[in-house]
């Protein structure tokens, strides 16, 4: 069930319009402090859809959205399940994104 849910989710991570990008964004900051550790088995299809665009917009409603969620990420998860999808992307990434991953793992 939480597959089939977050699958639907991720495509409004990556929506072409900004504004339902960035509510999505919101929404996920909203809901990880919920959900917490249950997010685990999704982690890994979240972060790159969270991080690939996100981090990097130039829209800077997407980007403080996209960097509370990241915040966000590690406050409320446990970081052993954050460490090899944040550095799985740090290592395509490049720019404002790339260093704020390489930030958020150090």
């Amino acid at each position: 069930m939480l597959f089939q849910i977050f699958d639907a989710f991720k495509s409004r991570l990556h929506d072409s319009n900004s504004k339902v990008n960035q509510v999505a964004l919101e929404t996920m900051h909203k809901m990880i402090p919920l959900l917490k550790d249950n997010l685990s088995p999704v982690i890994n299809m979240l972060i790159p859809a969270m991080v690939d665009n996100n981090l990097n917009s130039k829209n800077p409603g997407i980007y403080a959205a996209a960097t509370n969620v990241i915040e966000a990420l590690c406050q409320h998860l446990d970081n052993s399940l954050l460490l090899q999808p944040f550095c799985t992307k740090a290592q395509f990434l490049s720019g404002k994104a790339k260093q704020d991953l390489t930030e958020r793992l150090a």
